[in-house]
Formats: structure tokens, C-alpha cells, sequence
């Protein structure tokens, strides 16, 4: 199989094929981006003629000079000479053309034309292109492979889904490990290469870091502490510890910038009681939980902290907005919301034991609602009681959308 066609992301792309609104596709590098904007390209308007067509992958040698606005203005002049009939556009990772929002207004404006983008930065969606395109755009955040995906890659080798799931929380669901076949020394290699490629292009060189030590350990206290409250004075003392000092907002704005290129995730907590934000100690996950593992973490010994962050994207990716509940002293794992709809979540590895289950089941008392509340664990046995619904992570993640 060459490719998972993504079907959720292709459907909700669909909506806005020949509307005039910019579709933005953003998400890590390597999470498969250019993958979809090829199926969209190749098999949904396949019956688009295809000089019609405009496609230039930014990364790629063909285009490689094209750097800034006035270069891709000029290219772009020559090659829609003649064009009769609305033109479709497609541009891959257009983040690294300079003032790239100018011409992409400018498209708009002034053709016939339906465009569609990727980029592997969120500030690619702010600062000027949201005041030229206020309202004209829409984003679509792409992750890394489900663990549905995953098993869909590798149902050729013939392993049990409980097999599938523990190469699953070493190795993650970054689309490239296919070509290794579950290979475990190949694909953590791969992984630190991914994962060095978007730190260098995507966080470094983009906002000229030069204190490169300062900032791996950074982003390695926040890979180590996935899932758990922390703060920017937290790290700061920790790294006062080992003799380097460091202001808070140094390290505000790494963590931000490793936010930006969808290497972390922060996920805001949310008081259930006085329904609003917080806006200290956020919790962290990693867009893709392999890469901890590369980097020397041992997902399974965290294996708490692992599946909470396999949910999360999870959720993510079922086009949920999600945040961390609390709730008087307690805290909810995921409050994740999709329109009207509500669903708690609680995430744990095993229930063997009363107290446990009581901990897990029991922070729910404290909601008065009737939304739907989960827990979710690597039990086999069914231990829903009192209308919250217990079921095993591996059947939620391969069950369909809610």
C-alpha cells in the first residue's frame, strides 16, 4: 500500500473544494501533509484537466530558488499564460517562501482559482495573512498516524492487535516508519533524524536560536514530564540546578516556538466550576509520543504518561478541541468538545485494584452534567458502573469517529 488514503481529513477537506476560502493544511513535518494534498490534487479532482493545475512543492529541487514573493509572482505569471477556466493552486510548504501571503491574496483576488496550502509552522496562519485573508481561510491540522491507521499499514505481518498496540507505544504513528516494517533500531533512527530536521529548520534556524544546549534541555524536561502540570519556573529551577541560568520567559518562548511547529502540543486547563481558562501550568504532550522514545524515555515504564498522550492526539485528530477539566482539587484528563457535544475522558493503564477504579470513576461525582464520561484503560473486563462507560483503549482507538 502505497499510501492510507486519511479519509477523515479528505471528507472534511471536501466541504470547501471550490469555495472561495484558501484550505491550509498545516501540522509537523513528515505527518504526511503533502501526502493528502496529492490525493486531493490526483484523486478527488481527478477529473480536473490537468493544465489546470498548479502544483510546487517548495522543498523540492525544481523549486528550490523560488525564496520570496516577487520570484513566485514571476513564476507564477509565466506558467498561467493562456489559462482558460478556474485554475486550482497547490502549494507544499509555501512556509518557506518569504512574504508567500501577499501572492496567495493576490491569487485570490485576481483569478479564477481555488488554492490550496501546506506549512509546518502556526504562524503561518497569524500576523498578515490573517488580516488578508480575515475570514477566507480554513486550517486544517494534520497528525500523525492513529493507532486505526497504524494497524491498517501493518496488518500484512500478521500480528495480534495487543502485538500491534505495544510497537505502537514504542515507535508512534509518524507515516514514514512504514518503510521499515516494525523495525524497532531502523525507526528510532528515522525518528531522531525527523525529529532533528524539525528542530533544526523549524524552531532553530526559523527564530534564530543560538543557545542550542539550553534549548534541548528544555524541550527535554518537557518530553520526560508529558502530561504532567508543570511550570516555566519549574524548568527554569531545574535548570538553575545544573548551573545554567535562564529567565521564565526564555523559557515561554521555547516551549512557544516548539508549539509553533507542532512539536509539542499545550494543552490549556479549564475550570469546570467557574467555566474558564487557566492560565498557569499547562500541561505539554508531544504531537508524536515515538519521538520520546527515540530521544531515550521509555514509553512503556511511562506508560501512564504515554497513553494520555495517545488520547490526546487521538481526539485531536478526531476533530475535537481539547482540554484539561478541573474540577474543585481534582482534575478531569479531557474535556473534549466538537460543536455542542461534550465528552469527559479519564485515562489509566490497569484498574486491578477497588482503589483505583475508585479514583478513576469517582473524580466524575463531582460533575453534575450528562454528557457522556469515559474511562478508558487497558482492561479487558467491562468495568462501566453508574452510567460512565469504561472501555479498553484499544477498541476506543479503533472504533469509529464520535
Amino acid at each position: 500500500m502505497d499510501y492510507i488514503f486519511r479519509a477523515k481529513y479528505i471528507e472534511r477537506i471536501k466541504n470547501f473544494i471550490d469555495k472561495p476560502i484558501v484550505k491550509i493544511m498545516t501540522g509537523m513535518r513528515r505527518v504526511g501533509k503533502s501526502t493528502i494534498l496529492n490525493i486531493i490534487k490526483d484523486d478527488v479532482l481527478k477529473d480536473i484537466p490537468e493544465e489546470n493545475k498548479i502544483y510546487m512543492n517548495f522543498e523540492s529541487f525544481e523549486f528550490f530558488e523560488i525564496k520570496d514573493a516577487a520570484l513566485l509572482k514571476n513564476y507564477l505569471n509565466e506558467n498561467l499564460k493562456d489559462k482558460e477556466g478556474k485554475v486550482y493552486f497547490f502549494f507544499d510548504e509555501i512556509q518557506l517562501v518569504e512574504d508567500w501571503e501577499n501572492v496567495i491574496n493576490a491569487l485570490r483576488v485576481s483569478f479564477d482559482s481555488d488554492i490550496y496550502i501546506t506549512g509546518s509552522n502556526s504562524k503561518l496562519i497569524s500576523g498578515d495573512l490573517a488580516t488578508l485573508l480575515a475570514g477566507r481561510y480554513v486550517e486544517f491540522e494534520i497528525q500523525p498516524f492513529t493507532f486505526d491507521e497504524f494497524s491498517q499499514i501493518y496488518k500484512n505481518l500478521n500480528l495480534n492487535l495487543d502485538e500491534l498496540f505495544q510497537k505502537f507505544i514504542k515507535i508512534g504513528g509518524m507515516p514514514g516508519l512504514k518503510y521499515f516494517n516494525l523495525e524497532e533500531e531502523v525507526s528510532q533512527k528515522y525518528l531522531n533524524d525527523i525529529y532533528n530536521t524539525v528542530l533544526v529548520k523549524d524552531v532553530l534556524n526559523y527564530n534564530n536560536l543560538r543557545d542550542v544546549d539550553i534549548f534541548n534541555r528544555i524541550l527535554s524536561f518537557a518530553m520526560q514530564n508529558i502530561g504532567a502540570t508543570f511550570s516555566a519556573s519549574a524548568i527554569k529551577n531545574y535548570l538553575k540546578s545544573e548551573n545554567r541560568n535562564i529567565s521564565v520567559d526564555t523559557v515561554l518562548n521555547y516551549l512557544e516556538y516548539c508549539s509553533r511547529a507542532f512539536v509539542l502540543k499545550k494543552v490549556p486547563r479549564f475550570d469546570l466550576g467557574g467555566k474558564k481558562l487557566l492560565k498557569v501550568d499547562e500541561k505539554y504532550y508531544l504531537t508524536d509520543h515515538g519521538f520520546r522514545q527515540s530521544m531515550g524515555f521509555y514509553n512503556v515504564k511511562d506508560i501512564e504518561r504515554t497513553l494520555e498522550n495517545i488520547v490526546y492526539i487521538e481526539l485531536l485528530s478526531r476533530g475535537f478541541d481539547v482540554k484539561i477539566g478541573k474540577v474543585k482539587d481534582r482534575e478531569i484528563d479531557f474535556v473534549a468538545k466538537k460543536g455542542e457535544e461534550i465528552f469527559y475522558f479519564q485515562v489509566a493503564y490497569l484498574m486491578e485494584n477497588e482503589k483505583t477504579r475508585d479514583r478513576e470513576f469517582g473524580v466524575y461525582d463531582l460533575i453534575k452534567d450528562n454528557y457522556p464520561k469515559y474511562v478508558l484503560s487497558m482492561d479487558k473486563l467491562d468495568f462501566s458502573q453508574r452510567g460512565i462507560i469504561h472501555k479498553n483503549i484499544i477498541d476506543f482507538l479503533l472504533e469509529s469517529e464520535k
